[in-house]
This record gives structure tokens, sequence and C-alpha cells, in this order.
């Protein structure tokens, strides 16, 4: 079976079973993270992340995001991706 085969299926016949399955990557929650950066809300902080460093003032805190106002911007950054936080 080549690659276009395998795409060739009507919508009333059930999907194909031979295709591999979508996997879902779940990262946990880091409570501890979460809970010092909504503590720092409003405040000017760092964040060395495993991209970069960025600086910025805490808009908001969800369970997998943060959001910095960086000179107005947003920047909405993974928790899973923060390696360390300062407080400036």
């Amino acid at each position: 079976m080549n690659s276009n085969q395998a795409f060739s299926y009507s919508t009333n016949q059930p999907f194909p079973h031979h295709l591999p399955p979508h996997h879902v990557v779940v990262y946990p929650v880091d409570p501890c993270v979460v809970e010092a950066l909504r503590s720092a809300i409003g405040s000017y902080v760092v964040l060395e992340t495993t991209r970069g460093r960025i600086e910025g003032c805490v808009v908001d805190c969800k369970p997998d995001h943060v959001v910095l106002d960086v000179h107005g911007k947003k920047f909405f950054v993974r928790i899973s991706e923060i390696v360390w936080i300062m407080p400036h």
C-alpha cells in the first residue's frame, strides 16, 4: 500500500485502523512555580526558559502558562519551559 492509498477512503467507511494513532503530550502542573508566579502578579520578574531569558511584568498566571507584559506586548510562556524565576 502506498501513502496515497492510506488516505483514500470514503466517509461512510470506518476509519482505517492501520494508520498510527496520534499521541498527546501532557505536561504535569508545577504548583510551586504557579504559586510563585501568582504571588508575583503586578511585579517585574526575570524568567529563564529553555529558549532564553525574558523580563517583564507578570499580568496573569494559569496552571499551564504565565502572561508577561514586556514593553506593552503580551508574552505567553509555558510553565513547563521555565527553568528559574527571579524577582527584579
